[in-house]
């Protein structure tokens, strides 16, 4: 079964990869039948279409088994929802199947950026299903991280473990929150953060900005000590018509610039993987597909006001490269990051401080020929 975890340890090894960790999506038709069991399985459900979905998922995995195996390889194969960073031990090529979802989800454990990953669709959709007026099921993958299908992973994988096959390094998102008592590093993004009220009826209120470096070497201290400043006698000696207002993000002390208030259904920001996904729809812009530039898009925003009356146009939406880094003080009392979709997140209160930049590992992700 794909969720159980499956070791294979050949005597020795032809491969260009001493160790493969293969991480399995676990299917819809899996997650009802555990709430069908308890009753509480929706009953609108299309069984029938899910279990079809599962089959042919399950097909591809064991096929996969059998790939690895003929070539003489150690693998591990774990279920997606069980992986954990103890499962990358010695391991030197990640592969997902599944879909996109999948791919996405083993990238945030490679935030080291000397993984590759090789993302297998186990259930793409076929030229039929694109052709015809009635979908046969609208919900299949589309595998745009997956540069193998269930249909012809054989040659892929036989060149990829051979040494060849196109590997491309992929832009990611680096966000860091600094709360009250603490500061968390976010996983990278490889497609886009979303930053909202979890409400999508809520207004998301949060001021924008870009971070400029301070020398602080410059500032008295009234102490007289040669200790750092803290941001209480940084505010207290620092003349605000040099310095607005003074924040830190790992120890080092930053101004803010071009700060915007902004009344909003929240925020995107993408790489240049994720452009064709959410925030293309919600109006952004093509990228090149070499950029390390992120693009950023504020949503329904309820544009700011300045003093002679005029509005702020511009600033709602835009590009901003390896050497800008984009501030945000979060002003609601509740908000929510969504990392690369609805399964990774991290919890905002008011007050909190976020940095985003590209400057974040890239990832090594095997594509299509």
């Amino acid at each position: 079964m794909p969720g159980v975890p499956h070791v294979h340890i050949p005597s020795q090894t032809s491969s260009w990869f001493h160790k493969i960790l293969v991480v399995v999506k676990q299917t819809a038709y899996e997650e009802y039948s555990q709430l069908r069991l308890r009753g509480k399985a929706p009953k609108a459900l299309r069984w029938k279409r899910l279990e079809h979905r599962y089959k042919s998922h399950k097909a591809c995995v064991n096929d996969l088994r059998g790939i690895l195996q003929h070539h003489n390889v150690q693998f591990e194969c774990i279920n997606r929802v069980e992986l954990d960073r103890q499962h990358l031990a010695n391991v030197d090529l990640v592969v997902s199947v599944g879909g996109d979802g999948t791919a996405l989800s083993a990238a945030h454990f490679l935030d080291h950026g000397t993984i590759p990953l090789l993302g297998i669709n186990s259930d793409p959709i076929t030229e039929s299903d694109m052709d015809c007026k009635k979908k046969t099921d609208e919900r299949r993958s589309h595998g745009a991280l997956c540069s193998c299908t269930s249909g012809n992973m054989a040659d892929g994988i036989a060149k990829i473990l051979g040494g060849g096959g196109k590997i491309e390094e992929r832009a990611r998102i680096q966000c860091t929150v600094k709360s009250t008592f603490s500061e968390t590093k976010l996983v990278p993004a490889l497609n886009d953060l979303l930053i909202a009220n979890p409400s999508p009826a809520s207004v998301s209120r949060f001021r924008m900005g870009w971070l400029e470096n301070v020398d602080t070497s410059k500032m008295p201290d009234p102490a007289g000590t040669s200790r750092p400043l803290s941001s209480f006698w940084e505010r207290a000696t620092v003349q605000y018509s040099q310095y607005g207002t003074i924040t830190r993000f790992g120890g080092k002390a930053y101004d803010m610039r071009n700060s915007l208030n902004v009344w909003s259904s929240g925020i995107w920001v993408s790489t240049h993987t994720g452009a064709t996904a959410a925030i293309a729809a919600a109006g952004g812009m093509p990228m090149d597909d070499n950029s390390k530039e992120l693009q950023y898009l504020i949503r329904e925003h309820m544009i700011e006001k300045t003093e002679d009356g005029k509005i702020t146009k511009g600033m709602d939406k835009g590009f901003f490269n390896e050497d800008e880094q984009m501030h945000l003080r979060w002003n609601s009392q509740k908000g929510k990051i969504f990392v690369d979709g609805p399964h990774m997140t991290h919890d905002l209160e008011l007050g909190d401080e976020i940095m985003i930049n590209p400057k974040a590992p890239p990832l090594l992700l095997y594509v299509r020929d």
